[in-house]
């Protein structure tokens, strides 16, 4: 490939390089250790010093340079990994030179302006560095990956092979992590697929004070001594999730430009979407935003009267600040509400650089920015929360619970007085104190929009929930079904739910969010905590709360596999550990606290709490996220640390916990009697009470150090692992299923990695793949991974068990459509192994029945009338039966015996007893073809009254008891056939002209009258020396569409086929062979990549 024009100095490079061509403007160099002669020890110390240090050289082994005359300065100006490319370079560069030459044109201009044309179309792009174009070739040169395979970024490094570290190249491409070392001639090679890392952490030790543990497939990879360790393990995060996402979860990506095609992800796309992510998760902002600016900047806090140093975030509408001075100060300015900009003195950000620009930038951003407006809501939809239709408020009310409700509220307003309210509210230490203490109920609905970020989703979309509400009214699916069922399971004795106002308006919420994210549709827990929703914000309100909850707060926990939730739990345990160690220590296995909070992280405690406590703990989790959750969750576990240690089972422990929540109460709670849900147990004299106020201040005094970042680098280290588990889950569920094979479970195992890395090899290199496109998450373990007819095609000619022949894809063909048993033109796991079983395992029998199933779908588009339906449904039959009888298989006619024939001679092509198999079945076609024949003839000359009596007639299979051939005379008796049948001669000269044509490998010895000997060289009196003759001129060839079944009259039962067969026994023996499983499973797996390559 052409290069930019670089100086080399050839004195200095000889050592190095070898000339290969010269002549007086162009030398073409071998670089030394590659090609002829590079063995020896230069050949080593070149290839080391070629993979240890990153330089020109590394580009290819072979180069062009371009000399200027009287000069020891030479240009660089091409480079490959062969010289066939390069040879053809050097005579275009040559005849071009000399034709500049003779035209008296400058060098220079020959140089620049020529190679910078050609460098155009090179495949990297132009703005690409120059090193990474080098790296690009490396990569594909080491790797031998697909030309679509995406390489992102590239990283010196170490990998340690036990104690030894191989000093070499980490690549980072969209599907894989590769590593390739050379030292000393000991090449080292690493693959692995994203897909397949359960673990990707940093470690340190003793010996490594820095490293990243790689764990994949059962191996572990230690990789040290980057020179960005910290950028390089967040870009492995990254490209591990992606990966995780798109190829497991299926997702599409439509609305993230970066992400969407995995053919243009880049390491500055990846850094930018993760830079979005975060801006979005901190400032709760809607998922359209993107960061564009960053400014370092002192904030004029004006209820303090100092500055405040911290960062500007710009997005396309909002401007939001963030201190970094740790006074927890963040504010958030929607450009929606801004209608004048100006610069003040002294300014509100004084000392920030970038002043002007930034001051453009939102000037642009307010003339540009969308007028917000209100729609009128419908009718239908409540206005009003829950708890002032059915709780209002009283102010007369002067009860010491409402005096302290009042004194909540003052305190409120105060702190909006000096603070702000709404959505540019600052948020300080004094917000959050606040909240810890309890949100007063009239102010709940308000600021839970607040603090999520909700009230900026429902201000950009006025009018939205009204018109999903109208369109989703009346419509019928599984998730509305399921919501249906839980209607009245939702906080079933608040008077606001048992009224058809409050299950109205909570059907209309889950069923609006269902239709807006099909993909999550309704989950079970959304019924919970959209109840708890609807009782302090209107309806609306309560909806955008719960978009906020699910695709923002909380991800992926509301979907068929709960992931998120079950990160979460690993989150909780790695806390445990490390905050808790007298409970790690007395109890070792920490999966108990697993499936005993599971429900305190899906309904955010409100399964476990009394309704008028877990408010409180929503008011934390809305404005700390997940944080609280966890804080509040050691902080239980640490109240109950001295009746835990005494626990000796887990059912003792479930039984302290249920005890401890039921005494939660909430002893400022407004709320009457009949609305409150404490537990009549928690009035006990004997049990003592705890009040949440007090459960929560302990939890942020112990635990409030917990850091937002700590908490979500723990949810990406734990993903992997816990998608991973649920992964392992799904193939121990689907080999459950598929264990009526004869396979080993050691063997399924191997199958079911192969059969799932060609589901992805599917999905690698496109965006819209059908595998991605088509994927239901609703569906079984077992459909999750099908293959198409293209996948399985590969796969089966990789794993069937005879040699390679000419007939593998037209197999792989029909054995799909058979074992297709629904006709989606996909097929699951134990489809595949059950067919793949039969060929392994089967019996002479079940083998040559597959064989002959698989042939009676041949030719039947367009060649005859045939009921496909019929054959359709007996194939459907056939597989469902477990005791099947071949006597229910029905006849196969003239044309899909002549490809079975076909099929028969492409297995034992290449078999050391071809020869004699190639005579078998020779004689087992033109056998059964005669003595069909014969039982056509005689069915002519035979009166109809015997007909049906008639020992000589080709019996049907439903009537025919034993074979037909014991009482057929020798074929030397038969008259001439019908004018209009098909001679005999002419279908076995189809078979001959077809096989034995082409076949010069396997000549086929014939006997003094010119029919084929048998293996004892004698002549064989079945086939005549007509079979041995071409084709005559009348009939028609191979090529063109046979005789239809009707005109013919022609078809074999199984039974006659099987009995034919059974008479040869190299036929037996090559079909009984037995198969080298594990030898198979290992070629397959090192070829799969290839295979497909060369598709």
């Amino acid at each position: 490939m052409w290069l930019k024009p670089e100086e080399v100095l050839l004195k200095n490079a000889l050592k190095l390089w070898v000339t290969e061509k010269c002549n007086d403007y162009f030398i073409l160099q071998r670089r030394r250790g590659y090609g002829e002669g590079s063995g020896g020890l230069t050949g080593l110390l070149v290839g080391t010093l070629d993979t240890v240090l990153d330089s020109t050289a590394k580009v290819a082994p072979f180069r062009i340079l371009h000399q200027t005359p009287d000069s020891q300065v030479y240009w660089n100006i091409a480079c490959g990994q062969d010289t066939r490319r390069l040879t053809q370079l050097d005579h275009f560069l040559s005849a071009t030179f000399f034709g500049f030459m003779r035209h008296g044109c400058d060098l220079n201009l020959f140089r620049q302006g020529l190679i910078a044309e050609e460098g155009k179309v090179s495949l990297v792009q132009e703005d690409d560095p120059e090193k990474f174009r080098e790296a690009l070739l490396r990569f594909e040169s080491w790797f031998c990956l697909p030309e679509k395979e995406k390489l992102v970024t590239y990283y010196s490094c170490s990998y340690w092979r036990g104690r030894v570290p191989c000093q070499g190249w980490l690549y980072l491409s969209t599907n894989f992590l590769c590593f390739y070392s050379y030292l000393l001639g000991n090449e080292v090679k690493l693959v692995v697929s994203w897909v397949e890392i359960s673990r990707l952490e940093k470690m340190s030790s003793v010996l490594l004070t820095e490293s990243i543990r790689v764990c994949a497939g059962g191996e572990e990879y230690v990789f040290s001594m980057f020179l960005h360790l910290q950028q390089t393990f967040l870009i492995m995060e990254q490209l591990g999730n992606y990966a995780v996402r798109r190829l497991i979860d299926k997702e599409m990506f439509p609305d993230d430009h970066i992400l969407s095609d995995p053919l243009q992800i880049t390491k500055r796309g990846l850094e930018t979407h993760a830079r979005n992510e975060a801006f979005r998760a901190f400032f709760r902002l809607p998922r359209e935003e993107n960061l564009l600016e960053v400014y370092e900047s002192f904030l004029w806090v004006p209820f303090s009267h100092f500055n405040t140093l911290g960062k500007i975030c710009v997005s396309e509408n909002y401007m939001c600040f963030a201190s970094q001075d740790g006074s927890q100060c963040h504010l958030i300015i929607p450009i929606r509400e801004a209608s004048v900009l100006t610069v003040h003195t002294p300014p509100l950000f004084c000392q920030m650089v970038g002043v002007p620009l930034l001051t453009g930038l939102l000037c642009t951003c307010v003339s540009e920015g969308v007028m917000v407006g209100q729609k009128d809501s419908s009718k239908a939809v409540s206005t009003e929360a829950l708890m002032n239709v059915f709780h209002p408020h009283d102010a007369e009310n002067l009860d010491p619970k409402m005096l302290k409700e009042k004194m909540k509220e003052q305190s409120w307003q105060i702190h909006f007085a000096e603070y702000g309210r709404g959505t540019s509210m600052f948020c300080t230490k004094k917000t959050r104190d606040l909240i810890v203490r309890g949100v007063p109920e009239m102010l709940r609905g308000e600021l839970w929009m607040l603090f999520s970020g909700a009230v900026n989703d429902m201000a950009t979309h006025p009018g939205y929930y009204t018109e999903l509400v109208e369109a989703s009214l009346g419509a019928s699916s599984l998730a509305t079904d399921e919501i249906e069922r839980d209607l009245h399971r939702s906080l079933p004795d608040h008077p606001a739910f048992q009224s058809d106002t409050g299950i109205s308006a909570l059907r209309r919420v889950l069923t609006a969010y269902a239709y807006r994210n099909p993909k999550i549709g309704y989950c079970q827990a959304m019924n919970i905590l959209t109840s708890v929703l609807l009782l302090y914000a209107k309806e609306e309100e309560a909806f955008w709360l719960l978009v906020a909850v699910c695709e923002r707060m909380l991800p992926d926990y509301f979907n068929r596999r709960i992931i998120g939730a079950l990160v979460d739990q690993a989150v909780f345990e790695d806390l445990i550990r490390v905050r808790l160690t007298q409970l790690t220590e007395h109890m070792t296995d920490l999966t108990f606290f697993s499936s005993v909070s599971l429900s305190w992280f899906l309904t955010l405690f409100i399964s476990v709490l009394p309704i008028e406590s877990a408010v409180n703990v929503v008011d934390c989790f809305f404005y700390d996220g997940i944080k609280a959750i966890l804080q509040l969750g050691l902080a239980t576990l640490d109240y109950n640390m001295d009746a835990l240690l005494c626990c000796h089972d887990d059912a003792e422990a479930v039984t302290i916990l249920n005890r401890f929540f039921d005494s939660v109460t909430n002893k400022d709670s407004p709320l009457p009697p009949t609305v409150q849900q404490a537990s009549a147990g928690s009035n006990d004299k004997g049990t003592s009470r705890v009040d949440i106020s007090d459960l929560i201040r302990e939890a942020y005094e112990k635990y409030g150090d917990i850091q937002s970042e700590e908490v979500e680098s723990m949810r990406r280290r734990n993903k992997l692992y816990v998608i991973q588990t649920l992964e392992d889950t799904t193939k121990q569920n689907v080999v459950i299923v598929s264990q009526e094979v004869k396979f080993t479970a050691g063997h399924l195992d191997e199958l079911y990695a192969l059969f799932k890395r060609q589901h992805f090899l599917s999905c690698y290199w496109t965006a819209n793949s059908p595998a991605l496109l088509h994927h239901d998450p609703s569906l079984a373990y077992l459909e999750q991974y099908q293959l198409g007819l293209s996948q399985y095609s590969l796969l089966f000619s990789l794993l069937q068990p005879w040699g390679p022949g000419t007939n593998t894809h037209s197999l792989a063909l029909w054995a799909f459509r058979l074992i297709d048993e629904n006709h989606d033109g996909l097929v699951n796991f134990k489809e595949f192994c059950g067919a793949l079983d039969i060929l392994y395992s089967g019996t002479f029998t079940e083998k040559l029945k597959f064989l002959f199933k698989l042939h009676l779908a041949v030719f039947l588009s367009g060649r005859g009338k045939v009921d496909l339906q019929a054959y359709l449904k007996q194939w459907q039959d056939e597989i469902q039966k477990k005791e099947e009888s071949i006597k229910d298989l029905p006849r196969i006619n003239q044309t899909q015996f002549i490809q079975l024939s076909k099929t028969l001679y492409a297995l034992f092509h290449g078999d050391p007893e071809e020869e004699s198999l190639f005579r078998a079945v020779a004689r087992v076609t033109s056998l059964l073809l005669r003595m069909e024949e014969v039982g056509r003839r005689l069915q002519e000359n035979t009166s109809p009254s015997k007909t049906s009596t008639s020992p000589l007639q080709p019996l049907s299979p439903a009537t025919s008891t034993t074979s037909p051939f014991q009482t057929i005379s020798p074929p030397e008796t038969i008259a001439s056939p019908r004018p209009d049948a098909a001679p005999v001669e002419t279908v076995t000269s189809k078979l001959q002209v077809a096989h034995l044509g082409p076949e010069p490998s396997s000549p086929c010895k014939t006997g003094s009258d010119g029919a084929p000997a048998s293996p004892d060289g004698s002549s064989n009196p079945s086939i005549s020396s007509s079979t041995m003759e071409t084709e005559p001129a009348n009939t028609p060839s191979d090529n063109t569409a046979p005789t239809s079944p009707t005109d013919m009259e022609w078809s074999f039962s199984f039974e006659q086929i099987l009995a034919s067969l059974l008479n040869e026994p190299v036929l037996v023996r090559f079909i009984e062979k037995p198969v080298d499983t594990e030898n198979l499973l290992d070629r397959a797996r090192k070829d799969q990549l290839k295979a497909q390559m060369m598709k």
